[in-house]
């Protein structure tokens, strides 16, 4: 503030005469970087990196919408990277968090920010983290990391430490509620892409996602269908690529909406708008064609249902049954008979990825193979199931200590919930952020993205998700303690 204050004196001070000739200058110079601009890269490129500056600035003026840069990038462009390379190619999302985080550190610094806050749990993923470190150095024996493995870890390593971060910052309810609202519209803005792509003739939606070619998306190809056959139907992909990442993003995002249709006090007034937006999602999801994303996101409204709304019960029966009724959805419900007696191409695919995997898990059991290379060449490491592509590369010791995070997680939130059912502008975006959670630990049965290094937008999703839920339960304990205060509502019975 002193340094605003000293410049504006300075500048009341100038002559008249100096003062406009120095806006001239200024304009003058600026002018000619956006025709240097325009004469480089382009209309499009420079209008782009024009609007990226100002939103950046804006960025770094608010922590919050710091915060919102970066659930709306990875919602709607995960794959984009910066349009310009200098020396590498920052992605957007590597961007907007590092955005987040020069605000994060500049509090510390300034001393607005203090005493940090954490929770139990936080010591079991400190753990994880180590042990993803020491199992990557001694994977290094097997082969040597290339940069792209070397980024792509790092940044996984800044999404787990987004754990520790959000944390200590998601300090009161409001911010978690606008952070529902913000994931609510930017999701439902995904699934209208998802659809309107799927809609369109594919000469159309392929001309439309090759535009995005320069900001890293692919340049063609990128028309998904059913096990690769035109025949069989096409699948939504959004702005994901991916039709099964995209439905593992759309499942865990839909559970965070389905208790603001029911609760007390919404994140958004109107009720048939957060329905909309929901049916939007799921109807998104559907056309992904991905079984296993639908099926966690059934065990999560299972879930919400049978822990606080039972009145979901009937809507959800009534929905199963119809889902096995409709003519419409008889092509669905056979693929996912299919899954399960192994009998289609993808789930034979699936099945012989995880033997695969007991194999390479057999010969290295307990550190895996580590992230650069596997020893021998009649092994990989990918594989269809998340649990699996870990037991590879980081062994079932990894395993392990992951899932002993998880039920930690789950542990600490059952401890919050008894304090968070009675706060009713708080029990839908703890019991959402669980439940998302939850379908995400199911989804990862049957898909790998939320692990693998090369999908760092899901994986800053999962672990997203972690951090809500652990930022959520601590402030459900502190506000029972009195350390924070509740948001004031109209009395109104819930069940």
């Amino acid at each position: 503030m002193a340094t605003v204050n000293a410049l504006q004196i300075w500048i009341s001070r100038v002559k008249s005469r100096h003062y406009w000739i120095a806006v001239g200058l200024a304009v003058g110079a600026l002018a000619t970087l956006i025709g240097f601009m325009i004469a480089l890269a382009g209309p499009f490129l420079a209008l782009a990196a024009i609007f990226g500056l100002l939103a950046g600035l804006y960025v770094i003026t608010d922590i919050r919408v710091a915060l919102y840069a970066i659930i709306v990038t990875l919602l709607l462009l995960p794959f984009g990277v910066f349009p310009v390379k200098i020396a590498i190619t920052p992605t957007l999302l590597d961007l907007a968090m590092g955005g987040f985080l020069l605000v994060y550190l500049l509090q510390w610094m300034t001393g607005r920010r203090g005493g940090l806050r954490l929770t139990p749990v936080h010591a079991f993923v400190a753990v994880y983290v180590m042990w993803l470190i020491f199992t990557f150095a001694l994977g290094l024996r097997h082969a040597m990391p290339t940069p792209a493995n070397i980024r792509q870890f790092a940044e996984t390593l800044l999404s787990i430490g987004m754990v520790f971060i959000l944390s200590d910052l998601l300090r009161d309810a409001r911010t978690l509620r606008r952070l529902v609202l913000v994931i609510v519209l930017a999701i439902g803005a995904q699934a209208l892409i998802a659809i309107a792509l799927l809609a369109a003739p594919d000469t159309i939606a392929e001309s439309l996602l090759v535009r995005l070619s320069r900001i890293g998306y692919p340049e063609g190809g990128v028309i998904r269908y059913i096990e690769d056959n035109p025949a069989f139907g096409e699948r939504a992909i959004g702005t994901w690529v991916d039709p099964n990442a995209l439905g593992g993003i759309l499942a865990t995002a839909s559970l965070m909406i389905a208790p603001q249709i029911v609760s007390r006090v919404p994140v958004i007034s109107k009720r048939w708008l957060t329905f909309a937006i929901f049916g939007a999602v799921a109807l998104a999801l559907y056309l992904t064609s991905s079984r296993a994303s639908l099926l966690a996101l059934a065990c999560g409204l299972l879930f919400i249902a049978l822990i606080r709304y039972r009145r979901m019960l009937p809507v959800l029966l009534t929905g199963a049954v119809a889902f096995a009724l409709l003519p419409q959805t008889q092509n669905y419900l056979d693929r996912l008979l299919q899954a399960f007696q192994g009998a289609d191409l993808a789930t034979q695919m699936r099945i012989g990825e995880w033997t695969d995997s007991l194999t390479l898990i057999g010969r290295y059991p307990l550190v895996g193979v580590g992230f650069t290379g596997t020893p021998e060449i009649d092994i990989y490491t990918d594989v269809a199931n998340m649990y699996l592509i870990m037991a590879n590369q980081i062994g079932l010791t990894g395993v392990g200590i992951f899932l002993c995070a998880m039920a930690a997680v789950f542990s600490y939130g059952h401890l919050a919930w008894r304090q968070a059912r009675n706060q009713p502008d708080f029990t839908a975006i703890h019991l959402g952020y669980h439940a998302a959670l939850l379908t995400a630990l199911v989804n990862a049965v049957a898909d790998l993205y939320f692990f693998r290094l090369e999908f760092q937008s899901s994986i800053t999703w999962f672990w997203l998700v972690v951090a809500l839920c652990l930022a959520s339960s601590r402030l459900a304990l502190e506000r029972n303690s009195g350390v924070t205060e509740a948001i004031p509502i109209k009395p109104r019975k819930e069940n």
